[in-house]
């Protein structure tokens, strides 16, 4: 997407400097990368301390009964860590804490 923005030149003077970047174009991409894995990295801190993951052969015999049973129910395989209170006493799978973790997505102008 082709887009004029105006930035301060000594401080795209200092990161163009440190030799990393060929392109303004390529310093500009990495902060906006780097803006994006912050507010994720915001996302997952914000869960410190919410969840308890219970690793024993007791917790995953527990978690895959109530897959199974979800399953049987032909509900989602997340239904149960969606539904269940703060204090979870089940092994999260991974796309149901990336769920919570992720921030909202920009909602902002379609492209023509």
């Amino acid at each position: 997407m082709r887009t004029n923005i105006v930035i301060d030149d000594q401080l795209m003077a200092e990161v163009m400097a440190t030799g990393r970047f060929k392109t303004k174009r390529e310093a500009v991409e990495e902060g906006l990368r780097l803006l994006k894995r912050r507010q994720v990295y915001d996302g997952l801190l914000a869960l410190r301390g919410k969840l308890h993951w219970d690793d024993s052969d007791e917790g995953w015999s527990e978690y895959r009964k109530s897959q199974l049973a979800l399953k049987a129910a032909g509900l989602s395989h997340d239904a149960d860590v969606l539904a269940a209170p703060k204090e979870r006493t089940l092994p999260l799978s991974r796309v149901a804490v990336a769920a919570e973790a992720a921030p909202k997505p920009y909602r902002g102008r379609k492209k023509p």
